[in-house]
């Protein structure tokens, strides 16, 4: 079974032996806004739903709890949670990866000096995107009553699996560990000195366990027998797990509510000026699968927010929308609802439409929203080969947006790669199961589950150098402006 806690909502899902999976529980949960740049959700809500799904699925399909060889769970990452270790109570609201509430303190930890510290070790750049000034923010805001020994800290897995196992396990693993500003890649462990920096202590974190292998088991009050959880991964490693990107230089991008690209760097931690992020990928055993990633905020949102104001009647209907017109209209929509990612990493940055006329309709702008979309994650893959020396010729695709055929063709365009569609688009859950069937010994190795992960469909580059020099040339001074205006 895989359990994948993701941004918008929770499942569950039951895989054989060949990685099919044969039936799956789906929950949303709700999102709260409390302020320009503000993004919050309820911890309590996502363990119920949690709790929710498993017991659907087993239902569903009659199955005890004994019968299931194994559980991983993937996650939004850098999502975090405050909780009371004694009494099990949340202390704050969960603030999600997209929040930008901490954008101040990243400013003055750059201007004391810090950056290349926290390069060094973490291999991150300091950004709200990421957990450390999330928790600090947190903490500082905590009522002095609180028992700060009693104080618990983690990502939404750590959250689930103390829930999950009664309050017993603490655990994180290195995917998500990678993400909080206060792992050091060198040493596989928390840093004293970044946990310190952050207004932490080392013991309100969670412990470091490999990617696969037991963790432990869930209370048998919960589902009437125990599960073993044997998977742990941040979503978008989980999802390089999912595409087969076993080998160094392979590479997936995963178009959800942000979009991802992640490049498999294998036992190398590739060091890089430039503006990307060096992670851990997952942890097998003693063996460390580094990855080079780039981060695109805004993917899903675009299009889930032209649903919400109306443009669209829902996300399928923006391919149609699309493709009703041959063109922008040289209008040109940058999608920086929470800020611009990578490689530019603007938190202050907002959305912006450039070019409109009398003569726009919203077909023009949908068209816009989609290829900043694709335009942005092109940024990133031209970064990303130059920092890494090498030249992707396809890449692996996956997530709800990846379904948008439009938007996959104006990508093979831009980027001038290949684009390959995953056959089940939705592969943090199979890298959760992967993680998990090696944990129960289903599969004796990682390149045993390979024959199973099958491409869909193919997008091969159809634009002519010059109209892609022109595009991408428009492109930057759109976004040159949105950067201007603050």
């Amino acid at each position: 079974m895989a359990l994948d806690l993701g941004t918008t909502s929770v499942r569950a899902v039951l895989f054989n032996s060949k990685l099919e999976p044969f039936s799956s529980v789906q929950k949303p949960i709700k999102t709260i806004y409390p302020q320009p740049g503000w993004v919050e959700q309820d911890p309590e809500e996502i363990w119920v739903k949690a709790r929710q799904v498993i017991k659907a699925v087993l239902k569903k399909q009659g199955i005890k709890p004994c019968q299931v060889a194994s559980l991983g769970i993937t996650n939004q990452r850098e999502t975090t949670v405050v909780w009371d270790g004694k009494s099990g109570k949340v202390l704050h609201p969960a603030i999600v990866w997209q929040d930008r509430r901490t954008a101040d303190q990243c400013e003055r930890l750059k201007r004391d000096g810090h950056e290349p510290e926290i390069r060094r070790k973490t291999g991150l750049v300091i950004d709200p995107y990421f957990s450390g000034t999330k928790l600090q923010w947190i903490l500082k805001k905590l009522p002095s009553r609180n028992n700060r020994n009693q104080i618990k800290f983690g990502t939404i897995d750590t959250w689930i699996i103390w829930k999950l196992t009664g309050g017993k396990i603490h655990v994180t693993d290195p995917s998500n560990a990678s993400r909080t500003m206060m792992f050091d890649l060198r040493t596989m462990d928390w840093d004293q000195e970044l946990v310190r920096l952050f207004g932490a202590k080392l013991d309100m974190l969670p412990d470091i366990a490999p990617s696969s292998g037991e963790v432990g088991v869930t209370d048998e009050r919960i589902f009437g027998a125990s599960i073993s959880i044997g998977g742990i991964c941040g979503d978008q490693q989980a999802a390089l797990l999912g595409q087969g990107c076993f080998n160094k230089g392979e590479m997936k991008i995963t178009y959800g509510t942000g979009a991802f690209l992640v490049l498999n760097t294998g036992s190398r931690r590739v060091k890089t000026k430039q503006p990307l992020i060096t992670t851990v990928g997952w942890q097998i055993g003693k063996d460390v699968n580094y990855a080079l990633e780039g981060s695109v905020f805004t993917c899903g949102a675009l299009i889930n927010w032209f649903v919400r104001e109306g443009w669209i009647k829902d996300p399928p209907e923006s391919e149609k929308l699309a493709e009703s017109v041959e063109d922008t209209a040289g209008v040109y929509l940058v999608p920086a609802l929470s800020g611009l990612g990578a490689p530019y990493w603007d938190p202050e940055a907002k959305a912006t439409i450039l070019g409109m006329t009398a003569g726009i309709t919203t077909a023009h702008l949908v068209r816009a929203g989609l290829k900043g979309i694709v335009h942005q994650v092109t940024d990133v893959l031209e970064v990303m080969s130059q920092a890494s020396g090498l030249q992707a010729k396809s890449v692996r695709v996956d997530g709800g947006v990846s379904r948008n055929d439009f938007t996959m063709q104006a990508q093979a365009n831009l980027a001038n790669v290949e684009v390959r569609r995953a056959e089940n688009v939705e592969t943090t859950v199979v890298g959760a199961a992967v993680l998990a069937g090696l944990s129960a010994k289903v599969w004796p190795n990682l390149f045993s589950v390979q024959k199973y992960l099958k491409s869909q469909a193919r997008f091969k580059p159809k634009l002519k150098l010059v109209d892609r020099r022109s595009e991408r040339n428009r492109w930057q001074q759109a976004v040159k402006t949105t950067q201007s205006f603050k």
